[in-house]
């Protein structure tokens, strides 16, 4: 007899063409559910999120995929009132019942320089906040206005051990991480009475393209290798295998947790 556990509904998914959003896309509909994806691919990687939409749909799925900016305000009202409609069609009420916020745009640019043209500006640190950290309240409240996702339903946050480490040039990641897990105890406090949850996953470094484009990276790759208990880095499938797990029946008394999904990397950080 499978373990596996069976879901049912739909995941929205923030972040959902690539790293930790696609791996838990496929996860979770090899796990029972549809998917709606919200990513943002100019023409030359949009085929990725083509590729996830088919994978998705080879298993059986459903999949709806949004091309759109998570973080405006004007898009995440858009994307609402079609899921609103189309759930009302399928006479689905309260039919989000995972949420995952895994949004890793950010400005990488340190904050004491000899030429103010170097370092990070105001806007650049508002910007990285609000994609990275801010956007899952306003997310989580428009679903829970909406009816969209009721008693049973299980948030996630992507944070990582840089919300509490210091490494060049990412400052406004960090604090938007820490920001992150900070909004995430906020929500399981405030939820709680509705029977929804919500869990920060603190992955260990993981070689996606979102670490790529962080300075030094080699370095936490290296350091990762050689701390790693596992003997090897954190990968999307691990990430994406522990959200399904968390889903199963029997959780609904884990919230307002930073959980690792490091194989013990940071026991040694």
């Amino acid at each position: 007899m499978s373990t596996q556990p069976v879901l049912h509904g739909w995941g929205l998914i923030l972040g959902a063409s690539s790293g930790f959003g696609e791996a838990t896309c496929r996860a979770l509909a090899r796990h029972g559910l549809n998917i709606f994806g919200v990513h943002m691919d100019r023409k030359a990687t949009l085929a990725n999120a083509e590729r996830i939409v088919d994978e998705i749909r080879g298993m059986g799925r459903d999949a709806v995929f949004f091309n759109v900016n998570a973080a405006d305000a004007e898009k995440r009202q858009e994307v609402l009132d079609q899921i609103s409609r189309l759930l009302a069609e399928r006479g689905e009420p309260h039919a989000v019942t995972v949420l995952l916020h895994s949004l890793a745009f950010g400005a990488l640019r340190p904050y004491i320089t000899e030429d103010p043209k170097d370092a990070i500006s105001q806007s650049q640190i508002e910007m990285t906040l609000d994609v990275m950290a801010n956007s899952l309240v306003y997310w989580t409240q428009d679903l829970v206005r909406r009816k969209l996702m009721g008693p049973g339903g299980k948030i996630f946050a992507m944070t990582s051990s840089g919300g509490t480490h210091v490494w060049p040039a990412y400052g406004a990641v960090s604090a938007a991480k820490a920001a992150l897990e900070s909004h995430v105890r906020q929500l399981a406090f405030e939820l709680a009475p509705l029977r929804i949850t919500a869990n920060s996953l603190r992955a260990g470094v993981t070689d996606t393209p979102a670490l790529r484009k962080i300075p030094g990276n080699e370095n936490l790759i290296a350091g990762a290798m050689a701390r790693n208990p596992g003997g090897r880095l954190t990968t999307p499938a691990d990430v994406g295998a522990a959200i399904a797990a968390l889903c199963a029946s029997g959780t609904h008394w884990i919230t307002g947790n930073v959980i690792g999904v490091d194989g013990g990397e940071d026991l040694t950080g």
